[in-house]
Parts: structure tokens; sequence; C-alpha cells
């Protein structure tokens, strides 16, 4: 591993673990969100568990996220600009968040005040733990001494290869976010039909299928995950979820069923996606041909 030639700079929307923006020198601006009048994380929120966090919303907390500002995402790219570094910005999907626009503001007003400095955003697309995965693609390639022009090319070009495959428990939240009407909620509940959802090349939610019952939802992720793939054996699959790691465990078995050898990576979906998919959201993220 090569020196790295820049600063990289992500947003919470990741859901990585905090470990891993440690140990690979990221650094992570925080959205944030309200709950019962409380703000939580953000820039000088409240910290709270995942578990916690899931536990108040089976009790009916009806959480409101908020995005990276163009005030804290200049804060935080202008001190790699100070010690005379490069940045490169990996944003939440700006179909989904304000976050990636709020960088983009940012490196703007940033490149006029430093001209001897690289500033570059990639859109990601992604969501949750796909961004992840191309964060942690990103790394790779920067680690191998790339060039920040020629890792923010191969990002743009990586990205609509990030494959998201997801469903819900409840489709009261993804209501509530105007992500399925409510007739679809209503219906879809009393006939405990799942829909099966995935990230489009807008980088926006869309459902793409549908499943009568929890197991036959997660049969169809798997299902969905190897129909897309392009993955060498030494490409991951990451998995996040909110609150609900028997299934988790059941999906990780049928994964490595046929690829017994692929490392799978598993971690909560955080508090500001979890707002708007809710406790017991399933989601697979891989390396793909298309999404």
């Amino acid at each position: 591993m090569q020196e790295r030639q820049f600063d990289i700079i992500t947003d919470s929307t990741c859901d990585m673990p905090t470990a891993f923006y440690e140990e690979h020198g990221v650094t992570c601006v925080k959205l944030g969100f309200t709950m019962n009048n409380i703000n939580y994380e953000g820039e000088s929120g409240e910290a709270i568990a995942p578990k916690d966090f899931y536990a108040k919303l089976r009790e009916g907390a009806m959480p409101t996220t908020y995005q990276v500002t163009g005030e804290m995402a200049k804060q935080y790219m202008e001190k790699s600009l100070q010690n005379g570094r490069d940045v490169l910005v990996v944003a939440f999907s700006s179909a989904l968040s304000g976050t990636a626009g709020s960088f983009i503001v940012a490196a703007r007003e940033l490149s006029e005040k430093y001209p001897k400095r690289k500033v570059c955003v990639v859109d990601s697309l992604c969501a949750s733990m796909g961004e992840g995965l191309l964060l942690y693609y990103v790394i790779k390639k920067a680690d191998e001494g790339a060039k920040i022009e020629d890792v923010v090319n191969y990002a743009e070009d990586l990205k609509l290869h990030i494959c998201h495959h997801f469903t819900v428990d409840n489709l009261f939240h993804l209501k509530r976010g105007g992500r399925v009407s409510g007739a679809t909620a209503v219906i879809g509940s009393i006939l405990k039909i799942k829909p099966v959802m995935h990230v489009d090349n807008e980088g926006r939610l869309v459902a793409i299928g549908k499943a009568m019952g929890r197991k036959k939802s997660l049969h169809t992720l798997v299902d969905n995950l190897f129909e897309s793939a392009d993955m060498d054996e030494n490409d991951p699959i990451f998995i996040s979820h909110g609150d609900c790691m028997e299934d988790v465990e059941y999906v990780k078995s049928l994964i490595l069923a046929q690829r017994p050898n692929t490392e799978i990576v598993v971690h909560y979906v955080g508090a500001v996606i979890g707002s708007h998919s809710g406790a017991g959201t399933v989601a697979l993220f891989n390396k793909g041909r298309k999404r």
C-alpha cells in the first residue's frame, strides 16, 4: 500500500462501522435527525446506539432527518486544504438528499479560495452500505497510489455498478417519506406483501417487485444479487439491516451456500436512512454488471 496522495471525506449515510473510517483514515461527516424533540448525531446532537434507535421506532417514534449543510461541508473540506492536501468526497445520492449538493457548492467556493488544490465530489447515487461499498473500492484504488483524477474517474465509472437489493418489513415509513402510496402500504400490510426494491441509475429508491411473506422476500433479494453479480473472488458483499440479525444470518447462509468463500460485511442501517426505511429492513450490496 502506497501513501495516499489526497484526503477522502464521506458522510454517515455510508452506514459503515466507525472502525472502518478510523482504519482507513477517512473523515465522516454526520447527518442528523430529530426524534421526540431531541437532536441526535449531526454536528452537535446526542449519540444513540442503533438498537436503542430501532427500539424507539418500534415504539412509534417518527424522526425527521436533516442533511449536511454547505457550511458543515466547507468546514471539513477546508481542514485538508489548509494542510496542503487535495480532497475527494464520496457523497450520499443527490436523489435522496441535498448533502451531495452541499459538498458540490462548498467545493466550488473552496476551489476559488485554494486554486492550487484539487477539490472533487463524487455524487455516489448510492445509499447506505451501497455508498459504503463504493467508498471501499475508492479507498482501495487510492491506496494503490492512484492520482485523485484517476480515482474520481474510477468512481464515476463504478458507481452505477454498485447494486442495491432491499426489502422492508413495514411499509409505513416508506409511505411517510412518500416512497409508496398510502393504499399500497395498507394493502401490503394486510396481505403481508413485502416490496422488493433497489436504487436505480438516478439514485432513487424504486420498487422492482413484491413477494408474499418475509422469507420469500429474502430469497428474492439473494436471487437478484446473483443475477446482477459481476464479482471477482475477492469482491465482498455488504449487508445492512434495521435491527434484524436473525434475518441477516439467514440471508448470509443463502449467499454462502453459493459463494462459500465470500467476505460478507454486516452493519446496521444508520438512523438517518433507517428513519425512512424502518425496523426490519434488509439490504444487500454487490458489484454487478448494472443496477
